[in-house]
C-alpha cells in the first residue's frame, strides 16, 4: 500500500516537471537569449549616437574612443569594427574565432558599426537559467516523495489497524479497539465494523444462552426418564421387556453424552479459555491502550492492584470488559477515573472502576445490564456482553454505587496451591443419571 502511494506520487510529480519545468527551463533560456540580443542592441545604439555626435561635430574617429564600449563588470567582452564613411576601418578588441552574437547598424552619416560578443557569454546566463529549474525541480521532487511517505504511513497504520480489528473480530473480540484515523472513508468502515461486531456479540451470546439453557434443562428429564426405565429392567420378569429397556437406556445414555457435550462446548464458546491472570499485566495494558485518549481529554486515569491476586479469567474477556468500563467513564463520566482492587473474605477480587462524574440515572439502574438499555444515545450492548463475559468466568458484573459512579468486577481468585502460570484446565463435567456404555 505504502509503496503504490508513494510510486503514485513520484509519477505525479514527474509528469508535473516534465509539463511543467521543461517548458519553463525553455522559456526561461529564451529569455535569456532576447535579453542578451537586445542588450546588444542597446550598446550599438549608444555607441552609434556618440559616433554620429563625434561626426557632427567634425571630431575624428579611433580607438580610445571606441574603448569604454568593449565591456566591462555588467556586459560581456565585445569586438567592434566601424567603418566610416570615408572607407577607414576602425577594429578594437578581440574575441577571438568563437561563434558569436553580432548586432549591425548604419549612422545618418553613412558610417557603419557592427559589434560582436561570444556566444559562449550568452550562454552562461541561459545555464544559469536552466540550472536554477533543475535545482528547483529536484527539490520539488524530494519534497514530494517525502510527503509521500509521510502521508503513506499516514494512511496505512489506520489500515492495519483496521485489519488487526476485523482479527480480532474473527478471533471472537466482540469489542474491538479501533482509534479514529482522521480519513474519513476508513472511520466509515471501523464504525461499522464496531456495529457489526456488537450485532454477532448479541447473536452468539444468545446463541450461546440457548444452547446451555436448552442442554441445562434437558438433562433433568433424561435422567429421571434413564431411572424410570433402569427400574422397569430391574423388576420387570419378561426378558423382552428387559431388552427393550436396556437398548432404550442405551440410546438415553448416547442421548445423554451428546447433551453434556453440547453444553460443554457452549462453556467454552464463552468462557473456556480461563486460565490465571496477572491484574498488573492486564493493568499494564489498558493504561498504554487509554493513557494518551484521557491526556487528550485532559482527564486522569489510575490503576492500583492492593489486592495483588492472581485471578481466574479470559484474558482477553477480562481485557475487554475494563475496556468497555474505561470507555464509558470516558464518555459519560467526568474528573479521574481509577481502576482499583480488593480482596474479598474468600480467594475472590473485586475490581472497582470509578470516575468523580454525575453517575447513571436512576431510573436506569434496574435495567442498566440489559441489552438496548441506554441513557445516552448509545447501542445498550456493551455492558450486556461485558457482564455476560464476566459470568463466562464465573464471577458477575456489577454497579455497586450509582452517584459517584462505581462498576464493580467479581472474580474467583487464583488458589495458593497453584502455580499462576499454568494455564487452568476446563474442568469435567459430571451428569446426572449417566451409565456406562453396554456395548
Amino acid at each position: 500500500m505504502r509503496r503504490r502511494v508513494v510510486w503514485m506520487a513520484v509519477i505525479a510529480v514527474t509528469i508535473a516537471i516534465l509539463m511543467v519545468g521543461a517548458p519553463l527551463a525553455a522559456f526561461g533560456s529564451l529569455q535569456q537569449w532576447e535579453s542578451a540580443q537586445q542588450s546588444l542592441n542597446a550598446r550599438v545604439s549608444l555607441l552609434e549616437r556618440t559616433i554620429e555626435r563625434r561626426l557632427a561635430q567634425g571630431d575624428s574617429l579611433d580607438d580610445s574612443m571606441l574603448g569604454p564600449f568593449l565591456g566591462g563588470t555588467l556586459n560581456p567582452e565585445a569586438q567592434i569594427l566601424v567603418i566610416t564613411p570615408d572607407g577607414e576601418r576602425l577594429r578594437v578588441g578581440d574575441i577571438g574565432p568563437s561563434k558569436v552574437v553580432a548586432s549591425s547598424k548604419t549612422t545618418v552619416s553613412g558610417a557603419n558599426i557592427t559589434m560582436e560578443v561570444r556566444v559562449g557569454d550568452v550562454m552562461q546566463g541561459i545555464y544559469v537559467t536552466i540550472t536554477l529549474v533543475a535545482v528547483a525541480s529536484i527539490f520539488a521532487f524530494i519534497v514530494a516523495v517525502m510527503f509521500a511517505l509521510k502521508m503513506s504511513r499516514r494512511i496505512a497504520a489506520p489500515l492495519i489497524y483496521l485489519a488487526a480489528a476485523a482479527e480480532q473480530v474473527g478471533s471472537g473480540q466482540t469489542r474491538p479497539r479501533v482509534k479514529p484515523s482522521g480519513i474519513e472513508e476508513i472511520d466509515l468502515v471501523q464504525s461499522e465494523l464496531v456495529r457489526s461486531a456488537d450485532r454477532m456479540a448479541g447473536r452468539l451470546a444468545a446463541e450461546r444462552q440457548f444452547a446451555a439453557d436448552a442442554t441445562h434443562q434437558l438433562r433433568t428429564p433424561l435422567a429421571a426418564l434413564s431411572m424410570r426405565l433402569e427400574e422397569i429392567e430391574l423388576i420387570s420378569t419378561e426378558d423382552e421387556v428387559k431388552q427393550e429397556a436396556s437398548a432404550a437406556l442405551n440410546q438415553i445414555d448416547r442421548l445423554t453424552g451428546v447433551v453434556d457435550d453440547l453444553l460443554q462446548n457452549s462453556r467454552k464458546s464463552s468462557g473456556g479459555t480461563t486460565e490465571a491472570v496477572d491484574l498488573d499485566q492486564v493493568f499494564a495494558q489498558q493504561l498504554d491502550e487509554w493513557s494518551s485518549t484521557f491526556d487528550a481529554a485532559k482527564r486522569g486515569l489510575e490503576f492500583s492492584n492492593e489486592a495483588n491476586r492472581v485471578v481466574l479469567a479470559s484474558p482477553g474477556a477480562l481485557a475487554q470488559v475494563l475496556a468497555t468500563l474505561i470507555e464509558n467513564s470516558l464518555k459519560y463520566g467526568a474528573g479521574t477515573t481509577r481502576i482499583a482492587t480488593r480482596a474479598s473474605s474468600g480467594r475472590g477480587v473485586f475490581i472497582d472502576v470509578s470516575d468523580e462524574g454525575e453517575g447513571v440515572a436512576e431510573d436506569l439502574v434496574a435495567n442498566l445490564f440489559e441489552r438496548g438499555v441506554s441513557g445516552k444515545g448509545s447501542t445498550g450492548v456493551g455492558l450486556a456482553l461485558a457482564k455476560d463475559l464476566v459470568a463466562a468466568d464465573g464471577g458477575r458484573l456489577e454497579l455497586t454505587q450509582r452517584t459517584p459512579p462505581i462498576f464493580t468486577v467479581f472474580l474467583n481468585g487464583l488458589p495458593s496451591t497453584l502455580d499462576p502460570r499454568v494455564v487452568m484446565p476446563q474442568g469435567a463435567l459430571v451428569a446426572v443419571g449417566r451409565r456406562r456404555s453396554r456395548r
